[in-house]
């Protein structure tokens, strides 16, 4: 039994998962690619506009200040909303807690999907089944009318709007880590862990999930767009945030009736959320393009002195 063990030990330093630590240095190498940069400066121009908006915006977003669908002027670069309201002050206002909204229901769809995944796939036997049954069951339904059937149940409360987007997110994840946990499942290094006689729990938070952070990171990117455009359509349909509060995709809705006369009131939020939404899913496309190793070539023409890297088999 010895000799197992120390043969489990040997295989194991020989055979270490290659997404411990590999998914940071994706993450920098997506970001050197244009692709990658290009996702950057427009997301994090659009996140900059939220987090910092709310402190140099020139009124209340309440505040009525000048007439209805007023165009611009010097003292109102985008003109007035439909009540009078500054466009640009409710632009600036109205960033912040979308992103916040965003990323939570990202997360918790992550996390819950992506445990379904990885105990469908790593665990087997009923649960597989009984997951992934569970799985196309919420996916038969489109994902904007199982928000909508949620949120129309309960109200339009911030918490149940989180639950409701993320829990849209949550089939698609599963799906894809379960597949990725098959993979990893059947390498060496898993193998060899499994000698030791480590619990499936201990397998799983240990082997199995530190060799998942790049697909991971992958679905983060892709949700996180899915979810900044559900929560806009929510708003817009009436059933997000709830007036006075600003909010960009409610900007669009109850703008649009005045679009003749000051088309800024609803084109200004459409581009933010255009442009935040396509910064984040071209950089989410450089990291998963840098990860399967289709942009690796072009990182290493532009830094010729450094050693090839070559695309993990």
């Amino acid at each position: 039994m010895a000799v197992i063990a120390d043969d489990a030990v040997s295989a194991r330093s020989r055979f270490l998962g290659p997404g411990r630590l590999g998914w940071t240095k994706q993450l920098a190498q997506a970001a050197r690619t244009p692709r990658g940069r290009a996702g950057l400066v427009l997301a994090g121009a659009v996140i900059l506009l939220a987090v910092v908006g709310p402190f140099v915006a020139p009124y209340s977003d309440t505040a009525l200040v000048s007439a209805p669908f007023a165009t611009p002027s010097g003292s109102h670069i985008l003109g007035g909303d439909v009540l009078g309201r500054d466009v640009l002050s409710r632009l600036l206002n109205g960033g912040w807690l979308l992103l916040l909204m965003a990323l939570a229901a990202t997360l918790l769809g992550v996390v819950v999907g992506g445990a379904a995944g990885i105990v469908a796939g790593y665990v087997g036997g009923r649960a597989d089944p009984v997951i992934m049954r569970t799985v196309d069951v919420i996916l038969a339904f489109p994902a904007m009318v199982f928000a909508l059937l949620l949120v129309s149940i309960a109200g339009p409360q911030i918490g149940l709007i989180i639950i409701a987007v993320g829990l849209t997110h949550a089939p698609q994840v599963a799906r894809v880590l379960r597949s990725a946990t098959l993979d990893v499942s059947e390498r060496e290094f898993v193998k060899a862990a499994e000698l030791d006689g480590l619990s499936p729990l201990a397998m799983i938070t240990h082997e199995i999930v530190p060799n998942l952070v790049s697909p991971l990171m992958v679905e983060i990117g892709l949700r996180l767009t899915w979810s900044i455009i559900t929560l806009a359509a929510l708003s817009f349909l009436g059933f997000g945030l709830q007036p006075p509060s600003p909010n960009w995709g409610q900007m669009i809705n109850e703008n649009r009736l005045g679009i003749e006369v000051n088309a800024w009131a609803t084109l200004a939020p459409v581009i933010v959320i255009v442009l935040l939404t396509v910064g984040v899913n071209m950089f989410a496309d450089a990291f998963a393009r840098v990860m399967i190793g289709v942009d690796r070539r072009a990182i290493v023409q532009a830094a010729p002195d450094a050693p090839p890297v070559l695309p993990s088999l």
